[in-house]
């Protein structure tokens, strides 16, 4: 009788090809059913060395590892530990159509405040515009995941900040990608790693906290991006190819810091780079390492405030190819004078010694500043924000109006004369014309001057200055 039990149940499983464990009704799709409100399935537990030690394991097989305190399956080449994600995140959202955004009001998608939203494929927005809300925007990859935008508005809208990452954003023909601004000035605004293209208007970012736009590659794009009044902005590694027109980047208003590090702007005829004609106000600006081409203009420069030939302020630190280096460690000034022999200049003295010394009398030009300015006669005044040593040199030529005087010439530093660069020359027989050169080595600092002075070591009359030429480097 068990023979034949045995027999029968061997027939069953082989005709059903399931197994039931706790059931007599497996799971038609199931090969073994196993069923239990008080157990569970107990898999093999073994240590690592003797998981390893199985002989020709089978693809899928499965054991614990009780070493590791975790399951493992075979791959058919290696053993891989099956790991549980403990620390799934809050707030998070997958996008793969605009149906998993909120719903837009008014044309607007505010994002749900504190949420991750990941991108997943192409996103078609239409004409709604985003309110990032604070929240974080972000592709896994730049080439397949897309936001598409139609709209004129700007794509990203509003005074909320956020984070934008690892995206494709793509615009239409008359559509802005672009129209942010902080009323409150207390905002934080990211996007990096994005491909930029086919918009007609970058737009523009304005009042924000802090801008941080890190390798964004624009392809195919009318008209650049707009920065006003954000109090620090940071571009790093901008890439404006050659597929772009108008304007690249164009900033007004007043910042704390404006830093522009990196990557590559291409102009041609009839577009610009770097426009700064709104004359913005920066503490702090940096334009460095970025590579200007084509044959357009680089950078539009500053109305006022600037040097002649140059396009910054001395708030400015530039070092970029294919434009001019404008930093402190370029300060150059020069003061010039010339008169008629016989005619010269009188510079008149009171007494002899210490007390007599003063100024050298007589108009006088400048013709190389940057980074220092011209302030009345034979004044330069250094305007570079660092405190650096700079090397001055001098000639002049003068007249005596009594034959044998003594005088020595000095340059002078905010009104005091510089003990170490003194020179002394007399005066000839038949006040002939003296020539000679003052050198000197002295720091500055922002504000401070320099001119040339004289003393009369002896004798009791003036001179008649005919030339002066100083440079300062």
């Amino acid at each position: 009788m068990k023979l034949l039990k045995y027999l029968l149940l061997l027939v069953f499983f082989n005709a059903s090809a399931q197994v039931g464990i706790g059931t007599t009704s497996p799971n038609a799709s199931s090969m073994l059913d196993i069923q239990s409100t008080t157990k569970g399935f107990l898999a093999p537990r073994m240590t690592t060395t003797q998981k390893n030690a199985i002989s020709s394991p089978t693809t899928g097989l499965m054991v614990y590892d009780t070493d590791l305190g975790k399951f493992c399956y075979y791959t058919g080449s290696t053993w891989v530990t099956m790991e549980v994600d403990t620390n799934s995140r809050n707030n998070y959202v997958l996008v793969k159509s605009l149906s998993d955004l909120p719903t837009p009001v008014g044309g607007v998608i505010t994002l749900a405040s504190g949420t991750l939203y990941e991108v997943n494929g192409t996103i078609n927005l239409g004409t709604n515009s985003i309110n990032l809300n604070g929240c974080v925007l972000v592709g896994a990859d730049p080439n397949s995941d897309i936001l598409s935008y139609s709209g004129s508005t700007g794509l990203f809208s509003g005074s909320g900040g956020g984070q934008v990452e690892f995206l494709n954003i793509q615009g239409g023909a008359s559509s802005k990608l672009f129209n942010m601004s902080d009323a409150t000035g207390t905002k934080n605004f990211i996007i990096r790693d994005c491909y930029i293209s086919g918009f007609a208007n970058i737009g523009t970012i304005s009042g924000y906290n802090f801008v941080f736009i890190n390798s964004l590659n624009f392809e195919n794009n009318t008209t650049g991006l707009t920065f006003s009044g954000n109090s620090q902005l940071y571009l790093n590694n901008q890439i404006w190819n050659a597929s772009n027109t108008g304007t690249a980047f164009t900033f007004t208003g007043t910042s704390d810091v404006i830093s522009i590090v990196g990557g590559k702007i291409v102009a041609d005829s009839g577009e610009s780079g770097i426009d700064v004609s709104g004359d913005p106000t920066v503490s702090s600006g940096v334009l460095q390492s970025v590579s200007f081409s084509g044959n357009g203009t680089y950078v539009v420069g500053y109305t006022t405030g600037t040097y002649s030939g140059y396009s910054f302020t001395s708030d400015w630190h530039v070092i970029s190819s294919g434009i001019l280096q404008e930093t402190d460690g370029n300060a150059v000034g020069d003061i010039n004078l010339s008169a008629n022999v016989g005619s010269g200049y009188r510079t008149t003295f009171s007494g002899t010694g210490i007390g007599s010394r003063t100024k050298l009398v007589g108009v006088s030009t400048s013709n190389n500043l940057f980074r220092f300015t011209k302030s009345g006669d034979n004044r330069i005044v250094y305007d570079g924000k660092r405190t650096r040593n700079f090397s001055i040199s001098a000639a002049l030529s003068f007249q005596g109006d009594n034959s044998s005087n003594i005088f020595i010439f000095y340059i002078a530093k905010n009104g005091v004369v510089v003990e170490d660069t003194k020179v002394y020359r007399e005066v000839g027989a038949n006040y002939d014309v003296g020539a000679l050169a003052i050198v000197g080595s002295m720091t500055l600092s922002q504000g401070d001057y320099i001119e040339v002075w004289a003393e009369r070591f002896s004798g009791s009359g003036d001179l008649l200055l005919v030339s002066l030429n100083l440079v300062i480097d």
